[in-house]
Parts: structure tokens; C-alpha cells; sequence
């Protein structure tokens, strides 16, 4: 069995066994942080059982015929000559450059198999009994070239809470994507990088490479391209890991809280679109809310949802001028909000040698109000919200203006500025401010207003038992100094009160996830619950799970982990009862 070294010069290495009699173990030199321990060495004693847990996926290196092995190696030949070549002349800027996107602790780390007896401190409260999972983007090889922090492979880190005996277990592992799969068995990464790779005239140079070896069937496009490495969602008794450039795949939950992918999951064959990261699952009605968007062409956005069964609504095509980079939505109780951004896809600007993801000044951002009935787009009210970039919006409601009675859609939301800073460099340093978005749906006109100034608030969510409906307070990271966290903050949305919960000195963590105290939720507080985020001490070099009390954000837990977990994107807790309800086909 092949196992990883570390080396004499500071590094990591993220490496999964995909053929004994092949090594494809990748090394990414770091001058920040300490090599990553070894996983357990192979010895004449080591079974295959306790190998397979370590290192579950082993694929054999796709077979090809005479002519498929002779058009690879000219096509390997041309992106080592020519375009690697050619892309090590231009520098690369901040937003790209994988020796900043992977500093530190955002470097990747190797999978886990479960690590049992983890130290607990503090009590675990009483109905946290389940698995607390948190997506993350992880590269399992070394960039070529540009790498953005959103192109990684997906990585699930979980951590299953015994509450009655106060214990918790460990484990992480990649969402076995098509596109893992394939590079894995190839052994070098050969799909290009949506956001770190394609620009200008070489980013159309690794594009018509991909799809020369796609046609030539050295690669298989057809099974999905995506990383799956952004949200998750539990919803009609499957974990659904997503990413906006494919289907969702589901991860198994085992019983001793590992992770086993179980492939891509179209809802029965009703789906063959990518979703978007951030779908909505109704806590009323228990529907399954979400949109679909090509950037190749029209109709660029679809609109459709999934009742309480998994059977799936007819599309409603919404119509847009330009592909709108659209990461998340709303909905209220009655209506879905659908924005549409300044931020858009332009294919055309790789032509230009610039990049495809830009932020268009001429257009006006907007918000459009669909009922939730409607069976097409022609009642859709589109009103404009001028020079606003929400990458996350965390809930939405109606109600009357308390003077004039008119109709207000209500949307609580982080407003980013510039709005392209994460895609591309900018000289204005980011800000992302909580903010309340008004919509009067009698006269088309809206208000914005900063609920929180002065604090950079992302990365987090609201009671989500009360999605769609009136809330009083929002659980936030608190994004400082970007793109690190460095505390919680539990916000008031009628005072602009914020009660912070900070990690302390050089420890940092990400978005903080709401369970309530109660499953339902509603007989109680809105902020009777528990908060729970990884934390990573960078001086100790140690990680951690927090549990934090929501009401009067103190810490009620800590569970030390036994592996680094990188900071990452967002999470979800699977209770027990869910984790006997999985569906395993």
C-alpha cells in the first residue's frame, strides 16, 4: 500500500490511493504551516479492511485503445509545452493565485476514516444527538495554473454528537464527483477550473483542450463536470452535497458517522440541470424550493420545486437579458425572490482575453416576486435594487408598510462590495454588510438599509423553522479579516443590536449553524438553540467543534478534533431521527 511522507521542507500532501501499482500522491509546498502527519503506514499486519477505510477509492487507470493512447500523450505533450508554458508567463492576481488561496489553513487535507472517543468539554446539550457535516472546497491535486478557493473538491467534514453519553466521533472524505473519480484514476487534474482557470485567450485554450479529449473519450463530460463542494441539505430522507455547475450528490451517513457517496442524484430522473448551491426546503409545507441556471443559453434560469414525495413541479423559464451569477434565493410564504444581479456570465469577454464572470455597470440589479402557484413567469414582478450584490440572502417575509398598508417583501441579506471582488482583484477592500432590502410591491420601488455598519457579516442563517416568515435575529460569521472568521455574531434585526461570541487570538472558524432547542422550533424563543462551527487555533495548530448557546452566545461545549479541518463553506446538522430515515438507493 502506498502511504504518504512528509518531507524534509515544510508541506501537506492530499492524497487518496486510487491504484496500489500507481502513485498519485501530490505535494503542495507551504511555507505557513507544519507537514501533515502521516496516515498509517502499510505494514505485512495491515488489512485490507483497515486499508479501505483509510483510503476507500481504488480505480484502475482508464483502458484505451492504440489510437486514444497515441491522441493523449500529443495532447498531454501540447498542454506541457505549449499552454502550462505559455500560463507560467502571466501572473497571476490574488483571487487566483493558489499560493494565497491555499495558505494556511485553506490548504487541503487528506480524508479520515472515523476517529471515535474525541475529548469533549463542556456538555454536549441534550437534543444535539446526530451528525453535524460542513462542505468545504478541497483539491485533491496540485493547481496547474490559477485556483480559486471555490474550485477545490468537495470535502464533508463530520462529527457525530452522543449527547445522553457526552461523546463524539470524527471523520471527513471527498464527494466522489465524476470528475474526482476520473482525475483520480488519471492521475493529475484535466478538468479546467471555472473560476481560477478560464480567462482570456488561455482559459479558451484549456477549454478546447478539455473538449478535445472529451470527444476523443478520454474523458467523460456527460456524467456532470461539478465539485459539489458548497452547500448541503437534508431533504426527503438524503444529504445532498451542491455546487451550482451540476446535480447534487447524495453522501450516506453510516452508523458509526463516516461518509459514502453514493453518486449523483437527478430525483429519479425528473432532473438533468444543475441546482443552485442554496436550495429552500419550506419548514411549513416541507417543499423542496430551488433554481437552475445555463449560461450557454436560454432559457438562462428555471424556476421549480420538489413536493414533500420528491415529485418535482413544472418548469417556469424565467427570462433574462444575460446569465446572471445567482448563488442563493428567497422565499417567503407565498412568493419566491428571485434576484438578478450586475454580476453576469460573458463568455464573449475570453475572446478580449478577460474573464467570463464580470460585473456589468450598465445594468441595474433587480429582484423578481413570483407566487409560489404560478405556473409561469407572466405575473413575475421584477423591481429594481440599484448597485446590489447579495451572495447570500438569509430570509425573506411580507408584510404591510406600517404607514401607507402597502404589500413590502422583506429581505435580510449581505450586500458585497465591489460586487465582483471575490472573482476578480480590486484595489477596494471587500465588505459585506448585513443588510435589510424593502420591496413595495404596490409601487415597484425599493429601500435599502444597513442593518449592521462596519462589520463585515457573512456566512450564516436564521432560525431556519421560521424561513419565510418574520424574524427577529440572524446568526452571522463575523468575516474579519476577510476571507477568515473571526467570532459569531447573534443580530438583532430590529435594533441592530449584535451580541458577538469571539474565537479569541489567533483562532478563526466559519459559519455558524442553527439547530433549535426543539425540532419544531416554533413553541419557544426564535433564538432557543445551539450554534455550532469549526474553529482552528493557528498558533496551537489545533481544530475544534464549538457549540455555542444562541440565547446568550456562551460557550456550552468544545470538542477537539483529531485532524486539521480547513476553513470551509456550509454546513448542516442531520439528527438521529434523519440519520434512520436515509434513503439508500
Amino acid at each position: 500500500m502506498q502511504t504518504i511522507k512528509p518531507l524534509n521542507s515544510p508541506s501537506f500532501s492530499c492524497k487518496i490511493l486510487i491504484n496500489p501499482s500507481k502513485k498519485n500522491t501530490i505535494t503542495l509546498p507551504r511555507t505557513r504551516i507544519p507537514p501533515l502527519p502521516s496516515p498509517p503506514s502499510s505494514s505485512p499486519s495491515s488489512s485490507n479492511s483497515d486499508e479501505s477505510k483509510i483510503f476507500p477509492l481504488k480505480i484502475d487507470p482508464p483502458k484505451l485503445n492504440p489510437f486514444q493512447k497515441i491522441a493523449s500523450n500529443a495532447l498531454d505533450m501540447l498542454e506541457k509545452l505549449v499552454i502550462t508554458k505559455l500560463e507560467k508567463k502571466h501572473k497571476l492576481n490574488r483571487t487566483v493565485d493558489p499560493e494565497i488561496q491555499l495558505e494556511g489553513n485553506f490548504a487541503p487535507v487528506h480524508e479520515s476514516p472515523v476517529q471515535q472517543g474525541l475529548e469533549v468539554i463542556g456538555q454536549i446539550p441534550l437534543n444535539l444527538t446526530g451528525v453535524y457535516v460542513r462542505n468545504g472546497a478541497n483539491p485533491l491535486f496540485e493547481p496547474i495554473n490559477g485556483h480559486h478557493l471555490f474550485d477545490g473538491d468537495g470535502m464533508i467534514h463530520a462529527v457525530k454528537l452522543d449527547s445522553e453519553n457526552n461523546k463524539a466521533s470524527y471523520s471527513c472524505r471527498f464527494t466522489r464527483t465524476s470528475r474526482l473519480v476520473q482525475e483520480a484514476s488519471i492521475g493529475r487534474p484535466v478538468f479546467p477550473k471555472p473560476i481560477g482557470e478560464l480567462h482570456g485567450h488561455l482559459g479558451l485554450a484549456r477549454l478546447a483542450l478539455f473538449l478535445a479529449r472529451a470527444s476523443l473519450g478520454l474523458v467523460d463530460a456527460t456524467k456532470g463536470t461539478g465539485v459539489a463542494n458548497a452547500g448541503l441539505v437534508y431533504f426527503n430522507g438524503r444529504l445532498l452535497a451542491m455546487a451550482e455547475d451540476d446535480l447534487p450528490y447524495n453522501v450516506i451517513i453510516k452508523e458509526d458517522g463516516d461518509l459514502e457517496s453514493n453518486g449523483r442524484y437527478n430525483f429519479n430522473g425528473q432532473i438533468n440541470d444543475p441546482l443552485i448551491a442554496h436550495p429552500k426546503v419550506d419548514p411549513t409545507t416541507g417543499e423542496f424550493y430551488t433554481l437552475s441556471y445555463n449560461v450557454l443559453k436560454k432559457p438562462y434560469l428555471k424556476f421549480f420545486k420538489f413536493d414533500t414525495w420528491g415529485n418535482k413541479s413544472r418548469d417556469i423559464s424565467i427570462s433574462l437579458q444575460n446569465p446572471s451569477m445567482i448563488h442563493d434565493f428567497a422565499i417567503t410564504e407565498g412568493h419566491v425572490i428571485i434576484p438578478d444581479y450586475q454580476v453576469v456570465f460573458k463568455l464573449s469577454e475570453m475572446i478580449w482575453g478577460g474573464s467570463p464572470v464580470i460585473h456589468d455597470p450598465n445594468k441595474v440589479s433587480r429582484f423578481g416576486v413570483l407566487s409560489k402557484d404560478d405556473h409561469d413567469e407572466s405575473r413575475i414582478k421584477w423591481i429594481d435594487v440599484p448597485n446590489c450584490f447579495c451572495m447570500h440572502l438569509w430570509n425573506a417575509w411580507e408584510e404591510n408598510h406600517e404607514e401607507s398598508g402597502d404589500r413590502t417583501i422583506v429581505i435580510i441579506g449581505s450586500c458585497m462590495s465591489p460586487p465582483d471582488s471575490i472573482f476578480s482583484e480590486s484595489d477596494e477592500p471587500l465588505k459585506s454588510e448585513l443588510t435589510e432590502i424593502r420591496l413595495n410591491l404596490r409601487t415597484g420601488e425599493s429601500t435599502r438599509q444597513i442593518i449592521v455598519s462596519g462589520m463585515d457579516l457573512e456566512a450564516g442563517q436564521v432560525n431556519k423553522t421560521r424561513l419565510g416568515q418574520k424574524t427577529r435575529y440572524a446568526f452571522m460569521a463575523i468575516a474579519e479579516p476577510w476571507p477568515k472568521c473571526s467570532g459569531l455574531a447573534k443580530v438583532d434585526l430590529v435594533t441592530g443590536n449584535v451580541t458577538k461570541f469571539l474565537y479569541g487570538d489567533d483562532r478563526f472558524g466559519g459559519e455558524p449553524y442553527f439547530v433549535p432547542s426543539t425540532k419544531e422550533g416554533r413553541g419557544e424563543g426564535e433564538d432557543e438553540g445551539y450554534l455550532m462551527s469549526y474553529a482552528r487555533d493557528e498558533r496551537k495548530e489545533k481544530s475544534e467543534l464549538i457549540i455555542v448557546n444562541a440565547k446568550n452566545m456562551k460557550q456550552m461545549a468544545l470538542v477537539k478534533l483529531p485532524k486539521r479541518v480547513p476553513y470551509g463553506f456550509h454546513g448542516t446538522f442531520v439528527s438521529s431521527q434523519d440519520l434512520c430515515n436515509q434513503s439508500y438507493c
